[in-house]
């Protein structure tokens, strides 16, 4: 488990927060998509910019990328040994994103660009929900096409906060 990315069904299921807890339990530099994404002030890069600063880091011995970025995700899969992929419920997710964002008012929190500070607004809320049931049936599809290929991916699929506490516990060992 050298290469590996960190995905999740929404905002708010805790990639970053896991995926931080990983690097320091394995000793793997972390990476984040959304820091690499956004740019001050909430800026967009351009996907080639955003492909080109990934494939920097998959060209690395040792990585985990975290973040979902679908229309990056080829570049990450392709390299990766290991996908996690978490997986809470709906009203856990906005549950989590409502306490980031009160947690944060003001700030940028390290697994963000810099100078983009926390904030809420109804498109987000509403970009949520809506694709959180899309995005857990596609997820299911792509990572249940490995395990059919007899890919030699590693795949893991936490689905609740147990499975994901037990999971870091049991690398802590």
């Amino acid at each position: 488990m050298n290469r590996i990315m960190v995905m999740g069904v929404s905002a708010g299921v805790g990639k970053s927060t896991f995926a931080r807890r990983l690097g320091e339990l394995l000793e793997i530099s972390v990476y984040h998509l959304d820091a690499l994404y956004w740019k001050p002030e909430w800026e967009e890069a351009s996907l080639e910019e955003f492909a080109d600063d990934q494939q920097k880091i998959v060209s690395l011995d040792q990585w985990i990328i975290e973040g979902n970025y679908s229309n990056t995700y080829d570049i990450r899969v392709q390299n990766a040994d290991t996908i996690i992929y978490l997986e809470l419920p709906l009203i856990v997710c906005l549950y989590r994103v409502f306490k980031r964002w009160i947690q944060n008012i003001g700030k940028t929190r390290p697994d963000m660009g810099e100078g983009c500070k926390e904030k809420l607004d109804f498109q987000f809320l509403k970009f949520i929900c809506t694709t959180y049931y899309p995005r857990k049936k596609k997820m299911e599809t792509r990572l249940q096409a490995f395990k059919v290929t007899g890919s030699q991916k590693n795949i893991i699929m936490l689905k609740n906060k147990k499975e994901i506490r037990s999971y870091l516990e049991t690398l802590s060992h």
